[in-house]
């Protein structure tokens, strides 16, 4: 379960990033960054902070909307940051992933001095500088959060997208590659919310030119 173990190694004003949407064959990939002011959370929030996959879509929900009722009251800070399809493809999906953090901080209404960062790749050219945490959802109530709030808002992104392109299921699948976005394609082709530099996208072109 988290803690604030990380937090406290730098004593300082630290915000928490983690990203959603990195798989998915359509859709922009989405960061949060999250920075506990009052580490006094209410008691759902402490309890329920924890990776993103580990919890139910309801679960989130609540959580994401808890942690924004806690902005409002002073005891966080949220930014969200996003890199569209179209970046993700002439970039990579590492280097928009990165942007999208970069985004997500820059939208704090509290600069951070420290951030860290889920997984083993740290951004280079960062607002402030920047750790990296293996599995730091896991680990760090900051990253908890950023989660959170990256996959819930990626999520609710993708539902309204579906109402634009209603073919390919993005509501269920959030842009993976399911057999109902499989067969959105076969039907009526690529979007432009579509990920034309990942290989199951070029191959369904290449199919289609042939």
């Amino acid at each position: 379960m988290p803690d604030f173990e990380w937090e406290d190694k730098f004593n300082t004003v630290t915000v928490g990033v983690d990203e959603a949407g990195r798989g998915p064959w359509a859709g922009p990939v989405v960061a949060g960054a999250v920075i506990i002011i009052d580490r006094k959370l209410d008691d759902f929030l402490l309890a329920g902070l924890n990776d993103s996959k580990k919890l139910s879509a309801k679960k989130r929900e609540k959580l994401y909307d808890s942690l924004f009722a806690a902005e409002a009251r002073g005891q966080v800070a949220i930014g969200i940051g996003q890199a569209s399809a179209q970046e993700i493809d002439e970039s990579n999906i590492l280097q928009a992933t990165f942007e999208a953090m970069r985004r997500a901080v820059a939208q704090l209404k509290l600069q951070p001095n420290c951030a860290l960062i889920d997984g083993n790749q740290n951004p280079k050219s960062f607002p402030c500088k920047s750790y990296t945490v293996i599995k730091g959802d896991a680990k760090s109530y900051s990253i908890a959060a950023a989660s959170i709030v990256a996959k819930v808002y990626r999520d609710r992104l993708m539902s309204n997208l579906a109402q634009k392109y209603p073919y390919y299921a993005f509501e269920k699948n959030a842009g993976y590659g399911t057999a109902a976005h499989i067969a959105g394609l076969q039907a009526h082709g690529v979007t432009p919310e579509h990920r034309k530099s990942y290989k199951p996208i070029q191959e369904f072109l290449l199919q289609k030119a042939s």
